[in-house]
């Protein structure tokens, strides 16, 4: 099972639909800075700031600092926690939609 700890990071981080819309930005992109996301954005440099050092945290994008500039980039693997989790649950809702299934067919067959 995946460490609660975790997810839960990954999920605060992409809960507030900012910072989920700035990681979509990330996601969509090869690398980008802070200047070009705060250009898109109707949200300060200082927040956006804020916003990518939650993403970092919950490792879901990474830097690579050169000369004045700081490129961010979607971490591969960040993801990972929160696909294996719903995937998971996945596995029971299947089964309980199988059993709806199969009783609305006796229901009404």
């Amino acid at each position: 099972m995946i460490e609660a700890e975790t997810i839960t990071t990954v999920m605060r981080a992409l809960a507030d639909p900012t910072r989920r819309a700035v990681f979509e930005r990330i996601a969509n992109s090869d690398e980008i800075t802070v200047v070009e996301l705060t250009r898109g954005s109707n949200v300060t440099q200082g927040a956006i700031s804020q916003h990518l050092k939650s993403l970092k945290q919950a490792g879901l994008v990474c830097e690579r600092p050169e000369g004045r500039n700081v490129y961010y980039r979607a971490q591969p693997g960040g993801l990972a926690p929160l696909a294996d989790w719903m995937s998971h649950y996945g596995v029971f809702w299947r089964e309980r939609f199988a059993d709806l299934r199969n009783l609305l067919k006796e229901i009404d067959p």
